[in-house]
């Protein structure tokens, strides 16, 4: 059930109605007409632009389409009133069994409820994390990696086809960085002192993998020439890193469906293939850039290079694609890469970029645009830097890590359920501030407690409602206007759900869970001073199975929100 698209449809049929009858002129395209909750609660229960957005196109004044929409509105069992505001605002308030109804929907389709077809099984590749696999993931792949993970359960739920993938940057510079850095570790497991020079990893985390190549190679690789060892050190390394990393992601509740390794695009063939894609669409073109603006590099020259014309495609400059010595570019096996992903079949594609990428988002929409024809949408996401505070400091850098906080430091000091609640706490360009402390605060103002709180009082009532013999009923009794408004809240849901499918925002999910919870926590106040508003009615087992029905659905909503963020709800507060 989703009672803003059901009212909706009204509207639609009304507004068809009347074209029917001559009313409005044929023709009129309805896809802007909505039914939302208005500005001000005061003024109903929804409302509809229709008159507004079709004012113009039927060439009559907004409240006079209003004023004829009205009452065939009301002829629906489902509106109580239509009332015209404004120039030809039109807001509804809704009979009272509507209410009812929803907590009904909600306790027969239980987590199912708010589930959208809005997808239509389109298929969907979700790349995020994709992180060197040079080291532990950081705090700042945390948040990439839990935002990631929520939008894609976020349009799993919404009806989509999801795959989760990882972009392993195995066949950069910086994994030869690592393989040396890893040598010398396995130097040290042989009993040499490591030489760690500057430019190479110097965390502690690689003394595992140097004594794991000590078990594996004996001192087979001392005192031989980097050529010889470099590739095979290269490959143990990477791995070793990978399986940290899919540790790490395990920690936190992160499973990929796929792993890409760039190094599969090297020497295959892939990237002159994309490219050759390319210049059969007259993409492709020797040339030389312009200089850089701003303050002019000493080395720079200008040298003819193989330059890939994205601004065909909504680019501020074309890019090189080819060095003048023949060699690719970075930007190269990126395009190669998405070339795949295109290849594949999807029919969007969403990449989630640290915020340090934001200069590659018009360059990759450009390449997938021109790589699809512009049939496949590519839509990049930049997640912001994550401030660590503890005792009112900032947080102290990893010694383990040699640099940084790890994901792994943020989990074991915080759990994995507090740490994915609260990255999703602020929307993904906006800063966070993540404060040790106040994440595990127990207060309103900690939204991971005060939604967890709300869940876990529902259980502690069912469980009272047990001992009681109290038999559960799906039919609640909803009177008072505390209780009217968690039911209209939990009416919301599906179309919030769509909302934040559609915008890819999944922090509009935290945002609502905490709404929810408030609103069943002022109820459950407000019980305290009303007894007949209390979820267990004393002597009356009747009248509890019906009061306990619209917790029963807030924790329903609350369980799927959570399920969508990837957080387990709890029984119970401890």
């Amino acid at each position: 059930m989703n009672l803003f698209s059901d009212i909706r449809v009204l509207v639609i049929s009304a507004l068809e109605a009347m074209v029917a009858e001559g009313v409005l002129p044929s023709g009129l395209d309805f896809s802007a007409v909505a039914v939302e909750p208005p500005r001000d609660a005061l003024h109903g229960d929804m409302a509809t632009n229709a008159a507004m957005v079709l004012s113009k196109p039927a060439g009559i004044v907004p409240r006079t389409i209003a004023e004829d929409l009205a009452p065939r509105l009301m002829a629906d069992g489902r509106v109580a009133i239509a009332e015209v505001a404004g120039p030809g605002f039109l807001n509804l308030r809704l009979a009272a069994a509507e209410w009812d109804r929803v907590v009904t929907s909600v306790l027969a389709e239980d987590t199912r409820f708010g589930r959208s077809v809005m997808g239509a099984g389109q298929s969907v590749n979700v790349e995020y994390v994709s992180a060197n696999p040079t080291g532990p993931l950081h705090v700042g792949h945390t948040r990439g990696a839990v935002f990631g993970d929520a939008l894609a359960s976020l349009l799993d739920f919404a009806g989509f086809a999801v795959t989760r993938e990882y972009y392993i940057n195995d066949g950069g510079a910086q994994v030869d960085v690592l393989a040396r850095s890893a040598y010398e570790r396995y130097r040290e497991a042989c009993g040499h002192a490591p030489e760690i020079a500057e430019g190479l990893y110097p965390g502690d985390y690689l003394v595992p993998v140097g004594e794991a190549m000590k078990h594996k190679y004996g001192e087979s690789l001392l005192d031989r020439p980097e050529a010889d060892w470099l590739e095979e050190v290269r490959d143990f390394a990477t791995e070793a890193m990978m399986k940290m990393i899919r540790a790490d992601l395990a920690s936190l509740g992160v499973t990929m469906d796929r792993f890409f390794s760039e190094k599969s695009l090297y020497g295959t063939g892939l990237i002159e293939k994309a490219i050759a894609d390319l210049d059969a669409k007259g993409l492709i073109y020797q040339g030389t850039l312009e200089p850089p603006k701003g303050k002019m590099p000493e080395d720079w020259e200008p040298r003819e290079q193989t330059l890939f014309r994205s601004t065909a495609h909504g680019d501020d400059v074309d890019r090189p694609v080819k060095k003048s010595d023949g060699s690719w570019t970075y930007f190269a096996p990126d395009i190669a890469y998405h070339y795949d992903k295109v290849s594949r079949g999807y029919d969007q594609l969403i990449d989630v970029f640290g915020a340090d990428h934001s200069g590659y988002v018009k360059r990759m929409k450009a390449a997938v645009s021109a790589l699809s024809d512009g049939r496949v949408p590519l839509d990049i996401k930049l997640t912001q830097l994550v401030k660590l505070w503890k005792n009112g400091e900032p947080f102290k850098m990893s010694k383990r890590a040699g640099n940084f906080v790890t994901l792994r430091d943020v989990v074991e000091q915080v759990g994995s359920d507090v740490t994915r609640f609260h990255m999703l706490t602020r929307k993904n360009d906006a800063p966070l501030d993540f404060d040790f402390d106040k994440v595990l605060e127990q207060s309103k103002d900690n939204p991971v407690f005060y939604v967890q709180y709300a869940h876990a009082r529902v259980q502690s009532v069912l469980r009272k409602a047990a001992e009681m013999g109290v038999v559960l009923s799906d039919t609640p009794l909803i009177g008072d206007e505390a209780e009217l408004k968690v039911a209209k809240r939990l009416a919301e849901w599906p179309r919030l759900v769509e909302i934040a499918a559609r915008s890819h925002e999944p922090h509009r999910i935290a945002f609502y869970l905490y709404d929810l919870a408030s609103d069943f926590h002022a109820l459950w106040n407000k019980g305290n001073e009303k007894p007949e508003l209390r979820f267990l009615q004393e002597g009356d087992a009747a009248a509890s199975a019906a009061k306990i029905a619209l917790p029963r659905a807030v924790a329903v909503v609350i369980s799927a929100g959570l399920g969508i963020l990837g957080v387990t709800p709890v029984q119970e507060m401890r």
